[in-house]
């Protein structure tokens, strides 16, 4: 399979690494520097493209890449409010192929499956409250992590007394601490916390006066989500549409 990569950071040349080790060849790389090499043979050449850049960039990114018919897998979050709709269409209408995560690794794929399951058990037992938590590292800008939100919202779709999610503390690499350690009954918080390293952990605790009861996902590094992405990418090229990690694995 020839891929091309838009975005040649940690992740992309991860991506990379793992991409050939599996037998691709890459085609293309694209980062800030070449983005004229959109328009060259070798990228149009592409079978998919890999993108993992920033929210501001991708929608764009996506639609340089459509315009050479190349299918897409993007791993990048924040667009959605604003060009979702776009998106949505072009892969529905327009011909064109969008796998989209916020995450790709295994692991966080078959958590999001206990979440779901988890809260659509606790949608009897009001006297549980939720609340999330996500650890990244100090590089990380945006927050709440694009998982975390993906994981709130298909929590809030299997809890009736909850309506939606807040954003609660964010607690910076220096210890100082923003936001309200609080929300509404009906609103699942969300807090934040940027600490060294850390690739990404995730939890999510149910709290009643009796006891509690918390699951977690933690990543030993980003090696998971570039295997995720290649995977997405091999199952993209041969299918069509918007796609996601649940068309790939039916759990």
């Amino acid at each position: 399979m020839k891929i091309a990569l838009i975005g040649y950071g940690k992740m992309g040349r991860m991506i990379e690494e793992i991409a050939l080790s599996r037998g691709h060849e890459i085609v293309s790389i694209i980062d800030i520097d070449n983005q004229e090499d959109f328009d060259s043979p070798s990228f149009a050449s592409a079978d998919v493209a890999i993108e993992f850049t920033a929210p501001h960039v991708a929608y764009d990114n996506y639609c340089k890449a459509f315009a050479h018919n190349v299918k897409v897998v993007s791993g990048s979050t924040g667009w959605i409010p604003q060009h979702g709709e776009e998106v949505r269409k072009m892969c529905t209408e327009g011909g064109q192929t969008l796998f989209w995560s916020s995450n790709f690794s295994l692991g966080v794929t078959i958590f999001r499956a206990v979440n779901r399951y988890l809260a659509k058990i606790m949608n009897q037992f009001d006297s549980y409250q939720p609340t999330m938590e996500e650890v990244h590292h100090i590089h990380k800008l945006d927050h709440p992590s694009g998982t975390a939100i993906t994981l709130a919202e298909e929590l809030v779709n299997q809890v009736e007394r909850l309506d939606g999610w807040q954003m609660g503390t964010l607690t910076q690499p220096d210890g100082a601490v923003e936001g309200v350690a609080d929300a509404p009954a009906d609103k699942l918080r969300i807090d934040s916390i940027r600490r060294g390293e850390v690739p990404g952990i995730h939890s999510i605790t149910w709290d009643s006066e009796a006891d509690q009861i918390t699951i977690t996902h933690d990543a030993h590094s980003r090696r998971g989500f570039a295997l995720g992405a290649v995977l997405a990418a091999e199952y993209t090229a041969k299918h069509t549409g918007l796609l996601t990690m649940e068309d790939m694995f039916k759990f």
